[in-house]
């Protein structure tokens, strides 16, 4: 599946907004408070609600005021999230998939009030619609889709939800009458948000078992043991990577101690012994987890990363573009915030997108619409520069 559109009201800065032609590999950038995290927010959220209720995930995100604070401040009616998503069937047809969501309050409590999810075959004509709820009540539709030649032949069966804060697909999704259902749910659960932390992947972590980096890198060193033992040769991709980034290592293991805790270790080809995690550079690390991250074996749908620029060296930051414009090409997609002119001067004009803040409200603009950007770039000149220069109208970087 690839987001091809996103739109959103009353969604914290973004009162009224919609994210169109979105790319496999898609970078942010904006003055500090713009909105860029927000947008990541929307995911976290959509993911806390699957794995939690409504109520819970707005209480993450917006303390004991919840829905008042995740609404636009000074706007009223619900908050409405739509996810416009591209995906193949079985036999290979294109279909657009619309998920919208909009919560409202009932007695002081956040409900569902309409959730519909509906398919659109190839391009043109009319969607079906395969869920349709409201207030814990509603529908959802049973066939296969490519067993259906007409929106008549859906087989649609009444549901009533243990209560009006749960989502729909979180509750039909565990049932494989719902084939449509389970599969929005399986993205929304595996997309990734990292925030990785040096500090947190440094340390030696306690024996145990992982097959994914966490969203802080914390077990780093157990996926790097996890990727060695079970797929070497998508460990050797990792270390060959990292070497062509990082000169010197030719070496990089995982090893459990006595005390039952796993360490990484690095060789330096100029060293006889190895040296431990503690002693390589932020850089380094923070370069192996990205390696770890993208080259998972069972990748993520949806990769999002805040400012990978952090720790790592500017002439890194091409390399690293390329590796995420590499896993989209490859079936996943990435969206990236950034700051920095050397990773823009990575992208191409129509991965990039601008957000500008005005009078509490937040704009996004996407590149390629703009003429000015366009011609800049036909001459030769890179985005970086561009940024770096004041031309992205309506921002001050």
């Amino acid at each position: 599946m690839q987001i091809e559109a996103i739109r959103l009201k009353n969604f914290r800065a973004f009162h009224d907004i919609n994210m169109r032609d979105i790319p496999r590999f898609c970078v942010l950038v904006g003055a500090n408070g713009s909105g860029k995290s927000t947008l990541f927010s929307v995911f976290a959220f959509l993911r806390d609600a699957m794995a939690t209720n409504v109520t819970a995930a707005l209480g993450k995100l917006g303390g004991s005021r919840g829905f008042e604070e995740v609404r636009s401040r000074g706007s009223s009616g619900p908050i409405e999230i739509e996810l416009k998503l591209r995906t193949a069937s079985a036999s290979g047809r294109s279909q657009l998939i619309t998920y919208e969501l909009h919560i409202d309050e009932a007695k002081g409590r956040p409900v569902v009030t309409r959730e519909i999810l509906r398919y659109r075959r190839g391009s043109h004509g009319k969607p079906w619609h395969f869920l349709e709820f409201s207030n814990g009540m509603g529908e959802a539709v049973t066939n296969e889709l490519d067993t259906v030649a007409d929106e008549s032949q859906l087989k649609r069966e009444q549901q009533t939800l243990k209560s009006p804060d749960i989502l729909a697909i979180k509750g039909l999704a565990q049932f494989e009458r719902f084939p449509a259902v389970v599969a929005l749910g399986n993205l929304i659960e595996n997309w990734h948000l990292s925030d990785f932390h040096i500090s947190r992947a440094r340390p030696e972590a306690d024996a145990g078992y992982a097959e994914h980096l966490s969203r802080e890198g914390e077990n780093l060193s157990l996926v790097v043991e996890y990727l060695y033992k079970n797929h070497p040769a998508v460990f050797q991709k990792v270390l060959d990577r990292l070497r062509t980034c990082v000169p010197g290592i030719s070496k990089v293991e995982a090893k459990t101690t006595e005390e039952g805790r796993v360490l990484l270790k690095f060789q330096d080809g100029a060293f006889e012994d190895p040296f431990l995690a503690r002693y390589v550079s932020d850089g380094t690390i923070k370069m192996l987890a990205y390696l770890v991250l993208l080259f998972d074996p069972s990748p993520h749908p949806l990769l999002c990363v805040e400012e990978p620029e952090n720790q790592l060296y500017p002439s890194l930051l091409w390399d690293l573009a390329e590796e995420f414009r590499s896993y989209g090409e490859l079936g996943g997609q990435v969206f990236v915030t950034t700051h920095s002119p050397d990773f823009l001067n990575a992208i191409h004009l129509d991965e990039l997108f601008w957000l500008v803040k005005k009078e509490g409200y937040t704009s996004i603009h996407r590149a390629k619409d703009d003429l000015q950007l366009k011609a800049y770039v036909d001459e030769g000149d890179q985005l970086g520069y561009l940024w770096n220069s004041g031309l992205f109208a309506g921002v001050n970087p």
